[in-house]
């Protein structure tokens, strides 16, 4: 069960930890949004990489370094008269009652999904105007992610199949304008196709139920840890890697899946 009286203790040490750390300490009063800015991208990143590592140590370590990072800012806003964390709480704490009005009105739903597109129509109508529903994707996102929210974006207004196993011919589809292209040879198109045809496989996994960006991760290292098996298996036998056949390091791949 969480401490609330400790843990605001421990959250207004960590404020007066900050105003020392500008104060006295040279590196931290040069910060600014922007040197701060890629710091802050590595370390979501490492959250990233303890989350799939299933290290909840780790995680909770990442997790202290981003809530340096966000007093941080609150910090440098405060010093420039923009914001303060009062002013970053306040604002999250209304924007979370405003879009659960399940929770805090009388809004009824039965399931997630109605949860996902009411906060989408709620976000559209915030600040007493309308707003793009793609407006809140930032440009600089990863192009899968970026794909990813998208998707999600326009499903909150009903831009969506009607039935998840629609998304196949789709995909089908993609793959065959691939395959014409590839045979004209027109490499501006293949280039075109194969974004439609990852977008299109992104929108499978999202109705799925599946985080692309996860997906492509555990994808990645399971190649990795197999191809390095391939690699120690040809060294212990004095044979290097370009001088085996497709065949032979076919066999030891397949020894490194019977391994996992």
């Amino acid at each position: 069960m969480i401490d609330k009286k400790k843990s605001v203790e421990e959250f207004e040490k960590l404020l007066n930890i900050m105003d020392k750390l500008r104060a006295s300490c040279p590196w931290d009063r040069k910060q600014t949004f922007n040197t701060l800015r890629k710091l802050t991208i590595e370390e979501t990143y490492e959250l990233a990489e303890a989350i799939l590592s299933q290290n909840d140590e780790a995680v909770r370590n990442e997790l202290g370094d981003l809530m340096l990072h966000l007093v941080f800012y609150a910090k440098i806003g405060d010093e420039k008269g923009s914001f303060d964390i009062y002013d970053v709480l306040k604002g999250i704490n209304e924007k979370l009652v405003y879009r659960h009005p399940h929770v805090f009105g009388d809004v009824k739903v039965k399931e997630a999904r109605e949860v996902e597109e009411n906060w989408e129509q709620l976000k559209i109508r915030e600040k007493n105007g309308y707003k793009p529903v793609l407006s809140g994707v930032p440009p600089s996102l990863p192009a899968m992610i970026k794909a990813n929210r998208i998707q999600e974006k326009v499903r909150g207004v009903g831009f969506d199949w009607e039935k998840k196993e629609q998304i196949w011919d789709k995909v089908r589809e993609e793959i065959d304008e691939l395959r014409d292209e590839i045979i004209n040879n027109n490499k501006d198109n293949i280039e075109s196709e194969i974004g439609d045809l990852i977008f299109s496989v992104i929108n499978a996994a999202r109705l799925y139920d599946i985080d692309p960006e996860t997906a492509l991760e555990k994808t990645n290292r399971k190649f990795i840890r197999r191809f390095n098996y391939l690699e120690k298996k040809t060294i212990k036998k004095g044979i290097p890697l370009q001088d085996m056949t497709l065949d032979e390091m076919n066999a030891i791949w397949e020894e490194a899946k019977g391994e996992e």
